[in-house]
């Protein structure tokens, strides 16, 4: 069995999926050794994304690959990666690299140390070395503050793409989680932190300003992601959607 699997969307990353694959690969041996595989999972991408992620898996025995035909946004993704995924630990990593594969190694450590069952990345870490617009600064902060004032969950950055859990709490929680898209991330939380499963951050390294498509802030997307948190709050609260033993 894999000790770690690496589940990693893709969205329209013909460029650069293959040599994302690779470096991942050589990231991970370097602490590794060998005991891991990486599932990329194309979310309906309208270019050549899949071809490239064949090509970048090649004869590579670490590589799996997952198609989807539509776009349905990373949450859909991720679920449909892990169905494939066997490791004793599942790791989060976006197909683009925002955050460089090496700080799977501390991520492990940090879930080791602090006796925790998830590990997400966090922005406002003080330890994290980032630099990103100020747009993007004032948005996290309302969000998060938003979150914590809902969800009473303490944690100072819900939506940085690198996440590492037990296997256990992904098979417990999984299946619970509804949102598709924006909210995704906060939903998987809110699920892991409702029953029981202690979550901590860790510092990241990342520089948005060389993400060019990354730069902007979409208002779509914040409204969407607004109404989807307020939704995951009405499921929590109101109709115990996540109480249910069927779901």
């Amino acid at each position: 069995m894999a000790e770690i699997s690496i589940l990693m969307p893709c969205y329209n990353e013909s460029k650069c999926i293959k040599k994302n694959i690779a470096e991942t690969i050589n990231a991970v041996k370097e602490f590794n050794n060998g005991s891991f595989e990486i599932i990329a999972i194309d979310d309906g991408s309208s270019d050549n994304t899949f071809e490239q992620i064949k090509a970048g898996a090649g004869n590579n025995g670490f590589v799996k690959f997952v198609k989807l035909e539509q776009n349905y946004g990373k949450g859909r993704a991720l679920r449909k990666g892990f169905e494939h995924a066997k490791g004793k630990y599942i790791c989060f990593l976006d197909g683009d690299l925002d955050i460089h594969p090496k700080l799977i190694r501390s991520f492990i450590d940090y879930l080791e140390k602090e006796g925790a069952d998830v590990v997400i990345g966090s922005k406002r870490h003080p330890l994290s070395v980032v630099n990103y617009p100020m747009n993007r600064k004032i948005a996290s902060v309302i969000y998060q503050g938003f979150i914590k004032s809902i969800f009473n969950l303490s944690i100072r950055d819900s939506q940085v793409g690198l996440k590492l859990f037990k296997r256990e709490v992904l098979d417990d929680v999984f299946h619970r989680v509804v949102v598709k898209k924006y909210a995704f991330d906060i939903e998987l939380l809110i699920n892991a932190h409702h029953r029981g499963y202690k979550i901590v951050e860790a510092p990241i390294e990342m520089d948005f300003l060389k993400l060019v498509k990354k730069s902007e802030v979409d208002l779509r997307a914040i409204v969407r992601m607004f109404l989807d948190t307020c939704g995951i709050f009405y499921r929590l609260n109101i109709t115990h959607y996540y109480d249910d033993k069927n779901n």
